[in-house]
């Protein structure tokens, strides 16, 4: 049998497991979105109708990162099975460590501006608990809190996976159904979500769709890229499709009344549909990328970079929107609207990239950036080692999540 007979999508043709450079393109796309997520939302007008448009399109990304996370925790878990006594203690510290330090970063840095509150001890103290404990110490920082009860599930997870295995379409009609009618009580029925008082998105299961049917395609993760490499132009124009709908649907609330804003909300019945479609697209997008790549070649080592710094990335770029827009900004005194959002998403996205590779570097790396200083003797040694093998690791890593070896 020749090499190429032999390979799969996920393993080479020497029998080993493959890196799956689609999942990279995949995790840099939705990263790049969540940066848009957040600039647009501060900085589009409230009449604006295609920057809120656009911004309805976008709040997929947190959909999107949770079957992210569930596919690459299932697939690296399932290439390599362990005791949760060695996988939790190695998952929770390169984002537990991160959710912990950049909690206090942002609660610390509102504390020392506010004249109120400044130099209240205790205030500051309780602060930073309440934040940690809820996920409410930034904005974009409950996706770490969900990500570490997806951690704490996995063997939950990893059962469900397997014991329903033969029934997987069953399993996951099943928790599409519920997600939908969770995401429309939340949307259309408020009093239904009530006794969570407003933490609805801080809990794992209003993800439970996005969870198991990555774990899911996990399972399957041959059979299911193979499916989205053979069906690649479907795949994308069937997402372009589900776009139209969604802004269908988002212009029809509109229409009945609900503001620009909250008609593109992201607990939303359409929004499951939608981050479906934006997940195999993306997919479909990094299965083109990954049939053509050059291994050593410009763009695959910008790519390899990317994916490396994200997690860094994500977690700083709330800061940099906050520098640039803070009090009377001079960046909206210089730069009129719509185009301000434009500015402010390159700035944001230079000044993030910049100060993550500079953590990187330093023994703050972890908590940080969720990844081992390049300046360490092992980080070294690990470079060398995949540049004399010309690859990475079988999958690229989740948020905060090392490269499965």
């Amino acid at each position: 049998m020749s090499g190429d007979q032999a390979q799969t999508p996920t393993r080479t043709a020497e029998g080993g497991a493959r890196h799956l450079y689609e999942v990279d393109v995949l995790r840099i796309l939705t990263f790049a979105c969540v940066i848009g997520v957040h600039t647009t939302s501060h900085t589009v007008a409230s009449d604006d109708v295609p920057l809120n448009a656009l911004l309805g399109l976008l709040h997929f990304t947190r959909l999107v990162f949770f079957s992210l996370t569930a596919f690459v925790l299932v697939y690296s878990y399932t290439l390599r099975p362990r005791p949760m006594a060695q996988f939790w203690p190695k998952r929770f510290l390169l984002v537990g460590v991160p959710y912990l330090a950049w909690s206090f970063v942002y609660v610390g840095s509102s504390w020392l501006l506010s004249d109120s509150r400044r130099g209240d001890v205790p205030d500051l103290v309780r602060s930073v608990a309440g934040g940690i404990v809820t996920g409410t110490s930034w904005y974009h920082l409950y996706f770490l809190l969900v990500t570490m009860q997806v951690y704490l599930l996995l063997p939950a997870i990893v059962w469900l996976v397997r014991r329903t295995r033969g029934h997987h379409l069953a399993t996951l009609v099943v928790s599409l159904s519920v997600q939908l009618v969770v995401f429309a009580g939340y949307k259309y029925f408020p009093a239904s979500d009530a006794w969570l008082h407003g933490y609805q998105k801080q809990f794992f299961f209003s993800y439970v769709f996005f969870i198991v049917s990555g774990a899911i395609a996990a399972d399957h993760a041959d059979a299911f890229l193979r499916f989205i490499r053979v069906h690649r132009n479907a795949v994308l124009w069937g997402s372009a499709g589900i776009g139209a709908l969604t802004l269908g649907v988002w212009a029809l609330q509109v229409g009945l009344g609900q503001s620009l804003y909250a008609a593109g909300t992201p607990l939303q019945p359409v929004q499951v549909i939608w981050s479906g479609a934006v997940f195999v697209g993306f997919l479909a997008v990094g299965v083109r990328w990954a049939d053509r790549r050059r291994p050593g070649s410009p763009l695959a080592r910008f790519v390899d970079y990317g994916s490396d710094r994200s997690f860094g990335i994500f977690l700083s770029h709330p800061f940099m929107i906050w520098i640039l827009l803070y009090g009377d900004s001079w960046l909206e005194q210089v730069v009129p609207k719509p185009w301000l959002t434009l500015v402010t998403y390159v700035l944001v996205l230079g000044l993030s990239v910049a100060v993550t590779e500079l953590f990187r570097w330093t023994p703050l790396s972890v908590p940080l950036t969720g990844r081992p200083s390049l300046a360490s003797r092992e980080q070294r040694q690990a470079r060398s080692r995949r540049r004399e093998r010309g690859t990475a690791g079988p999958v690229g890593a989740a948020q905060g999540e090392p490269r499965a070896r």
